[in-house]
């Protein structure tokens, strides 16, 4: 009887290969930029042969945009990761107590600034600035798949607050964008793209003046002002 096999699906070792290779390109792209990078180095740190490189992913412009949407994808989980931790009925993923909302907000702050702001993280953003003239679709493989993810979940859990009557009635798809921006706005200069190492202190204070002002315009009543 003739027909058509079932596609077999991929190995796992070349699953680990492509990751390998991707991790790699993203490394290099990093370090030396798009235009200086070279396909040899990539093949080289992920250490496979430069025609394993071209095989897996294509040419280098292919590799490159399959390298910032693997490391868009990583990112985008660790903090989606964060957010999930944060529910209306409570939960940060940290010892806060019942019904404290600003400690609650300003743990959930602190932990996606720790993401936000990791090397990986700045790195991303750094490429994607310098890169996006020659790449303008970057802005949609890095903002449009993860940002936009990341807005929606948090609105989510801003608008089961706003249900519960934790936070004024607002539109949870801007409130969440404030939120977001009172934290990577300041970050971005305090560490100066990712150029400057932020101590842990200065981390949590970023992470406690955002939720001071983000309470200051969505807070039914806002604990840390009357402290």
């Amino acid at each position: 009887m003739s027909g058509s096999s079932t596609p077999k699906a991929p190995s796992r070792g070349r699953i680990d290969k492509r990751q390998a290779i991707l991790g790699a390109a993203f490394t290099v792209f990093a370090q030396r930029g798009y235009a200086r990078a070279c396909m040899e180095e990539i093949a080289e740190v992920a250490g496979v042969a430069k025609h394993t490189v071209y095989n897996h992913l294509g040419d280098k412009q292919s590799v490159f945009r399959s390298a910032m949407e693997a490391a868009a994808d990583d990112v985008m989980a660790q903090n989606l990761a964060v957010v999930d931790l944060f529910t209306a009925e409570g939960g940060t993923g940290a010892e806060v107590p019942d019904g404290d909302e600003a400690a609650r907000l300003e743990e959930l702050a602190y932990r996606l600034l720790l993401r936000c702001c990791n090397e990986q993280s700045w790195a991303l953003r750094r490429l994607l600035y310098a890169e996006i003239g020659q790449f303008p679709d970057l802005l949609e493989i890095v903002w449009g798949r993860g940002a936009s993810r990341l807005k929606e979940a948090l609105a989510d859990r801003l608008a089961r607050l706003a249900l519960s009557g934790r936070l004024r009635s607002c539109d949870p798809a801007e409130a969440a964008e404030h939120f977001l921006a009172l934290l990577t706005g300041p970050m971005e200069a305090r560490s100066q793209l990712g150029t400057r190492a932020v101590p842990d202190a200065e981390v949590r204070q970023v992470a406690r003046s955002a939720v001071h002002a983000f309470l200051g315009a969505y807070g039914v009543s806002d604990p840390l002002l009357s402290s």
